[in-house]
């Protein structure tokens, strides 16, 4: 039984026995019977990955983690766009009618209530990842949003920062909510007082960011720091003050959340939180592998919540902020 949890990628073996099994398949060669496994388990898995992303960097990463655990775990993965306001619902539909044994939600339809109301209503095991809310009835996958943006403007307000910008991402997305208040924690933290002006909406797109950005730095008192919810319009931010002749950071401090291949391949390297995204899908491709398995073996649905950890990485965007001359004053 241990041997066929740690082939069937559940997760509920311990670290040291998966491992011990994995040496022991290695040295024996040993390649589980697909026909055997289909009988004993009803065929072998399928399931779906509905996508609706903006960020191709965020995708990426999202569908090398969840391919990889799909092919250690040997299931199916079928991978569809859903795109949220055109046609979410006949999607979710064709999915449930071609027969999926579970679905995994990333953002932003982790938060879509209409799909997750199409699945629970058809008994379909759900898999949210990256939601601010998990719904009862779905497992889940996150990381602590507003504890990790509470961190970064935290780690401003040290470099000396005290008027600090803040992008907000996708208002359909209940992490920016999060990740909106972590900052403004952070702010009332220091004794800062809180402006309005500091605070500009965005999409977690790159044609975002930029918008966001020259509305920051046209203020009349513009900030010495950007905080940008995601790693677009982070980037974005330094294109904005790299084409206003803004050295970054010596001029203006930029950061961004998610640490995303973007986060490493534009100049300066961003500043940003690590958030572990190749990990929190295979673990949200464990849980529902876990999830059907016991559904299959006249268990309960297992609805667990894991929370992974995030990390502030510093690389080359941040700095203290330069001392700005004071004000003529005319007489």
């Amino acid at each position: 039984m241990t041997v066929s949890r740690v082939i069937n990628g559940e997760a509920k073996v311990r670290e040291a026995t998966r491992e011990a099994v994995n040496t022991a398949i290695d040295t024996l060669r040993y390649a589980p019977n697909r026909a055997a496994r289909s009988l004993a388990g009803g065929g072998q898995m399928r399931i779906g990955l509905l996508y609706s992303n903006p960020s191709a960097a965020y995708l990426s990463e999202f569908l090398v983690g969840s391919l990889e655990q799909a092919s250690r775990s040997d299931v199916q993965l079928i991978v569809e766009k859903c795109d949220i306001g055109d046609h979410e619902i006949e999607v979710a539909r064709h999915m449930i009618e071609s027969g999926i044994d579970g679905v995994i939600l990333p953002p932003p339809l982790c938060d879509s209530r209409a799909v997750l109301d199409v699945l629970t209503e058809a008994g379909v095991p759900t898999v949210v990842v990256a939601t601010g809310s998990p719904p009862d009835g779905s497992a889940a996958v996150t990381i602590d949003d507003f504890e990790a943006a509470r961190a970064m403007t935290e780690h401003l307000v040290k470099l000396g920062h005290s008027r600090i910008g803040f992008i907000i991402g996708n208002p359909n997305q209940t992490a920016s909510r999060l990740r909106h208040e972590g900052y403004l924690a952070a702010i009332a933290d220091a004794g800062l007082a809180p402006d309005e002006s500091l605070v500009v909406g965005g999409l977690f797109t790159y044609r975002s960011g930029l918008d966001g950005a020259e509305q920051l730095l046209d203020a009349k008192d513009p900030p010495t720091a950007i905080f940008a919810s995601n790693d677009d319009m982070a980037a974005a931010s330094v294109a904005v003050a790299h084409r206003r002749g803004l050295d970054v950071p010596g001029d203006l401090t930029v950061c961004g959340f998610d640490d995303s291949a973007l986060a490493t391949t534009i100049w300066p390297e961003l500043t940003t939180i690590h958030q572990p995204i190749a990990d929190m899908s295979r673990a949200a491709v464990e849980l529902l592998v876990s999830a059907i398995f016991n559904r299959r073996s006249g268990g309960q649905d297992a609805n667990g919540h894991v929370v992974l950890d995030y990390t502030l990485v510093r690389r080359q965007s941040d700095a203290a902020p330069r001392r700005r001359p004071p004000s003529r004053v005319h007489v």
